[in-house]
């Protein structure tokens, strides 16, 4: 199946969230949690991560993860992951605990469109300290993708990891997880790139991209997605494809903010002052943009 079939697939069959100008939302991607160890690529970044997170918190934002939160490629167990990055899953918790949480699953987390694979790591984690068996993210859904619906103008977002219909990373990715399991994960550490990675390979990236502009075309249809690691807004004209980087660039963290009926593109990195003083710091790499100015656009695309 092509990757315009798979889009169409999962477009079709997503579930709908409702939302208005009052609304925010945060969107990160391919942040690849892992156990904190040499090959993960996440912990260099978790301060920042941790910093922006608590922040859209405190203001009220609902975060939405578009897939491969979690590096189950390289790690066997969620549970290592968690006792690893046991303040971010803190942080998550409480968005899940006022249902500002949702979570898109990824080719490198694929595993969890098993239910129970779900349940079982994480609806409840065992608390060492208490040894007991304590709320995760209990009852939580893991998405394939969302839908967005604007309440006023019936303009949609389509929200989804963007690995759908690649060989390796779609219908392969037991086998993709096997190599970067076995092996990549071991030559990571000495500078080796993983060839089946859009993040690392410029070529297979640019692909990805040509493939999700071709469908947001033909189907007037305002998208978001992560997976290639490389950020989006688009321009003046150009369709409206949006991809929201990643949080394991060497520096920062990007991400895709939507707050007061407007989209932008972020970054997270840590800023000497002018006294040489080291601050994290939000900055706007693109945007503010009006949602209606992309509404107005597919909707010319639709009547040409």
């Amino acid at each position: 199946m092509s990757t315009n079939s798979r889009l169409t697939e999962v477009f079709r069959s997503a579930k709908e969230i409702p939302f208005d100008d009052s609304s925010k939302f945060i969107f990160f991607s391919d942040c690849h949690r892992g156990d904190n160890g040499w090959a993960d690529d996440f912990a260099h970044n978790q301060i920042l991560f941790f910093h922006a997170l608590n922040h859209y918190f405190n203001e009220g934002f609902t975060y939405i993860e578009i897939g491969d939160g979690d590096e189950l490629w390289e790690n066997r167990r969620f549970e290592v992951i968690r006792e690893a990055h046991s303040h971010i899953f803190w942080c998550m918790q409480k968005f899940h605990t006022e249902k500002r949480l949702y979570l898109i699953r990824g080719n490198h987390d694929m595993e969890r469109k098993d239910p129970s694979i779900v349940q079982n790591a994480l609806f409840r984690y065992r608390n060492e300290r208490t040894r007991k068996d304590e709320p995760l993210f209990e009852g939580i859904k893991i998405h394939e993708g969302l839908v967005l619906r604007h309440s006023g103008t019936n303009h949609r977002i389509f929200l989804v990891h963007g690995h759908q219909g690649d060989l390796i990373n779609d219908y392969l990715w037991k086998l993709g997880r096997f190599f970067v399991r076995n092996l990549w994960k071991h030559l990571q550490i000495i500078g080796v790139r993983d060839p089946t990675s859009p993040a690392k390979n410029f070529r297979k990236r640019v692909e990805v991209e040509k493939r999700i502009m071709k469908w947001v075309k033909a189907n007037k249809q305002m998208l978001i997605a992560g997976h290639t690691h490389r950020p989006r807004f688009p321009d003046d004209g150009e369709p409206p494809y949006f991809n929201d980087g990643s949080c394991v660039h060497p520096r920062c963290i990007t991400g895709i903010e939507i707050e007061n009926g407007e989209i932008s593109l972020i970054k997270w990195w840590v800023k000497p002052d002018a006294p040489g003083a080291l601050c994290v710091t939000r900055e706007l790499l693109a945007g503010p943009k009006k949602l209606q100015s992309f509404s107005k656009r597919s909707q010319k695309r639709s009547s040409q």
